[in-house]
């Protein structure tokens, strides 16, 4: 089995703040064997990590977190970024047309940005998997919902720590059945359900202290861009 961290964000995210080799370096020290940086609707700093990964000892994902017209949708395993704002049906497809595979993250969490109620059950289910334990939730309903939905319906499962910063890597780890370390590996391994979910919840002063670091770094910016 791999530990696998699938679902964290850089500096390149709105509201990430450390650069991929502090996420790489936190990764290694904690036994993961892969990493997936998913930044909010960008590829670049994930397709860096991807590159450096084996300097660490991991296996590199590629991945982003996109902005579909009803939530956030991780992309696994591409090469090329998916336009946002699509639906979430086109979403999929873009993410499948590239040979890649479509995590559902906190799909449960309006907040931030869950893709229910905004589909339907059928729509849910066309995922190539739901992530059913995400670290930042700040109570356990919509991980036990997300996880409900994938046994009823059949869909793979997987964990995410959703970091915003380093020290919240491999906070929650997908334990995946893969026949190699390789990212085609893992993927499939995935996308055939060969999986298993471990972690802890992020601790809530930590979870504010993202939130509130993110809210300042987007009003930098936002001032920037003015400038």
């Amino acid at each position: 089995m791999l530990s696998v961290e699938l679902h964290c964000h850089s500096e390149l995210s709105h509201d990430g703040r450390d650069p991929v080799d502090m996420l790489l370096e936190q990764a290694a020290a904690v036994g993961m064997d892969a990493l997936a940086v998913t930044d909010h609707d960008q590829l670049e700093a994930s397709l860096e990590a991807a590159d450096l990964a084996d300097e660490y000892g991991l296996v590199g994902i590629t991945g982003m977190e996109v902005t579909s017209a009803a939530g956030h949708v991780l992309a696994l395993g591409i090469e090329e970024p998916v336009p946002t704002g699509l639906s979430f049906d086109d979403t999929l497809d873009h993410i499948a047309d590239q040979g890649g595979l479509s995590v559902i993250p906190h799909p449960f969490q309006k907040s931030r940005h869950g893709v229910q109620p905004h589909i339907t059950d059928e729509q849910l289910a066309r995922a190539d998997a739901i992530e059913v334990y995400n670290s930042r939730l700040l109570t356990g309903r919509a991980n036990r919902q997300a996880e409900a939905f994938a046994l009823d319906h059949g869909v793979p499962m997987t964990a995410g720590s959703d970091a915003h910063i380093a020290e919240m890597v491999g906070q929650a780890v997908t334990e995946v059945g893969a026949e190699d370390r390789s990212q085609d590996a893992v993927l499939e391994a995935i996308r055939d359900g060969r999986t298993s979910v471990v972690g802890s919840r992020t601790p809530w002063r930590i979870s504010f202290r993202q939130f509130a670091g993110g809210a300042k770094r987007r009003v930098r910016r936002r001032i920037g861009e003015l400038l």
